[in-house]
């Protein structure tokens, strides 16, 4: 995950300039498509994007694209479905932050899609929607995304996605985007519990390298949430004529679900601050029971040091020396000294 993707190749460019910003994920372009009404519903797969164009009926379309890397394929539908060139530009910029434009002709919503490696790591691709008055373009930058639960409902005609209209297509899609969040977090709060055990037992270097690694997915994961905020509240209050009052409902209850994401990110990262406190604070604490023990063992032999440095001159008149019992005296000062210094430092508590 870089937190910043290059942008000098559009230095200079006029605005709209198609210009694809990020990595190229997939080796070709996919598109997948469903036109559905009521009990119908038509899906192609490996579909060309020549032919393309809004349904002329009272039917809703539904067109997957899987890659945003191949200009001319976005152009091409640019002109089928009228949209914006700045538009286009967004989608093919896969750093921008998650927002919601309001254009003539349709709804443009930018959105993270989050999802867990196999090697337990945090994703990020950016997800581009597109809502018109009868159709919904959803731009990925790869195929593998989350929307498989609304391709299963649209195929099993359950439920209420088959009766309704493209604005509440879009609020599945983002529900199901939205849903995969909690996935994540619970990933990232069961690393974080098993990290705080594993700071108070045995810190370590490896230790303070996974608090790091924590901290910059949370980084990541609050930036591709926080924006998502206003986003979902704009989509509950718009007046845009491609939304329904009866479908505003549901995207307030998705806006609910954004901030109860936020409030646990935010908890997160105290938890992984915290975590980096106890860190610290317990490396400190080995440090100094280390300093205490060699302060002790000095304090214990600078007397014996200071006895047998003054014992140690060559002076030719020093009257132990003739002493028959002086060796042993002196051997029997030094323990006794001590041993008193050792039992003053456990009445003290040092030890």
């Amino acid at each position: 995950m870089k937190l910043v993707q290059k942008r000098s190749r559009k230095a200079g460019l006029p605005p709209g300039t198609l210009v694809h910003i990020g990595e190229k994920k997939p080796d070709k372009v996919t598109i997948a498509s469903f036109n559905y009404a009521g009990a119908r519903c038509d899906e192609r797969r490996d579909q060309s994007h020549e032919g393309l164009a809004p349904p002329t009926d009272e039917s809703v379309m539904w067109v997957d694209i899987g890659g945003v890397h191949k200009m001319d394929v976005l152009e091409s539908l640019g002109k089928q479905f009228h949209l914006h060139p700045l538009l286009l530009e967004d989608i093919a910029n896969t750093d921008q932050r998650p927002k919601l434009d309001d254009y003539e002709t349709c709804l443009f919503l930018v959105i993270k899609m989050l999802s867990v490696t196999d090697r337990q790591d945090i994703a990020v691709e950016q997800v581009s929607l597109v809502l018109g008055p009868n159709f919904v373009l959803s731009f990925q930058e790869n195929g593998a995304d989350v929307f498989t639960s609304v391709r299963d409902r649209l195929r099993g005609g359950k439920g209420r996605l088959r009766q309704s209209g493209a604005d509440y297509l879009l609020h599945a899609l983002v529900d199901a985007i939205v849903d995969r969040y909690f996935e994540v977090l619970e990933v990232l709060g069961e690393k974080i519990e098993a990290l705080q055990d594993l700071v108070v037992s045995d810190p370590n270097p490896d230790t303070l390298h996974q608090i790091h690694s924590l901290k910059r997915q949370l980084m990541f994961l609050r930036r591709a949430v926080w924006p998502l905020r206003e986003a979902a509240n704009n989509l509950s209050r718009s007046e845009s004529p491609f939304l329904h009052d009866s479908t505003k409902v549901f995207f307030r209850d998705v806006y609910d679900h954004v901030i109860q994401i936020v409030d646990t990110i935010e908890t997160l990262r105290e938890m992984v601050s915290a975590g980096l406190d106890i860190y610290l604070s317990s490396i400190s604490y080995r440090s100094n029971s280390v300093m205490k023990v060699l302060t002790i063992i000095t304090t214990i032999f600078m007397p014996l040091t200071f006895i047998v440095g003054i014992y140690g001159m060559n002076f030719e008149h020093m009257p132990e020396l003739k002493w028959e019992w002086g060796y042993p005296l002196v051997l029997g000062v030094i323990v006794a000294i001590a041993i008193a210094m050792l039992g003053f430092f456990k009445r003290k508590k040092w030890i």
